[in-house]
């Protein structure tokens, strides 16, 4: 049996958050344990009922300067460092990503892939940060705008953590998006070579999947893409 996952859902729009609860609370390993309409609201809803996600639009009304979910996004995590948010948006928007990862979001969710919405929260539950379909398309455009400082901060970051040059060339290309087979033909190994590669990261890096070490890059990177 599924551990019950108690969410708050946070949009300015009634009909979606009827939708996203009636859709989630189908299951029973899920209760919805609170609902708001805007970014101040969100935050007066987080500290009431804590939830284990708070499942949040990006766009919505200014209300006392709380100018959308990013703002309250920032608010929150500042009283609740181990809140797990992640965005639920129409928009796939670089800047918003940016700032989402820059600000340490559990995920990054287009509301028009709702299917996979109940196994991402899950795996938020799990440890993971989940990102939409879209998005690794998204990110490859972000680490091709890169300026040399940010890629110098995650290779710092990186070497810190004890990757040699040879694996950190493999973690940029899995944050892009590239299976062992493509990482294999960028870097003219075997895909058998890219998979010990990948395994020998997951190791000293102390994660689990793929996805937690794009989740690694991005968040390192994401330190550096908001600087002036």
């Amino acid at each position: 049996m599924n551990e019950l996952i108690r969410v708050a859902l946070v949009d300015d729009d009634p009909f979606v958050r009827a939708s996203l609860a009636t859709i989630l609370s189908a299951d029973d390993s899920v209760e919805i344990c609170g609902e708001a309409g805007n970014g101040k609201d969100a935050i007066a809803l987080y500290a009431d009922v804590q939830p284990d996600i708070l499942l949040m639009d990006i766009q919505m009304p200014t209300v006392d300067e709380i100018a959308n979910g990013l703002d309250a996004a920032t608010e929150i995590l500042q009283g609740f460092p181990d809140a797990r948010i992640v965005f639920l948006t129409t928009f796939s928007d670089e800047e918003y990503l940016k700032t989402a990862l820059r600000l340490g979001s559990k995920g990054y969710l287009i509301k028009q892939e709702v299917g996979t919405l109940l196994p991402a929260l899950r795996s938020v539950m799990a440890g993971q940060v989940v990102l939409g379909s879209e998005i690794p398309e998204k990110m490859g455009a972000l680490l091709a705008d890169k300026d040399a400082s940010s890629d110098k901060h995650v290779r710092e970051q990186a070497a810190r953590d004890g990757l040699s040059e040879r694996e950190f060339q493999v973690l940029e290309l899995i944050a892009s998006g590239q299976d062992n087979k493509e990482v294999a033909a960028e870097l003219f190994v075997s895909e058998g070579t890219a998979r010990n590669y990948v395994s020998n990261i997951l190791q000293k890096l102390a994660l689990k999947n793929r996805t937690q070490l794009a989740s690694y890059y991005h968040r390192a990177l994401g330190q550096t893409l908001n600087s002036p």
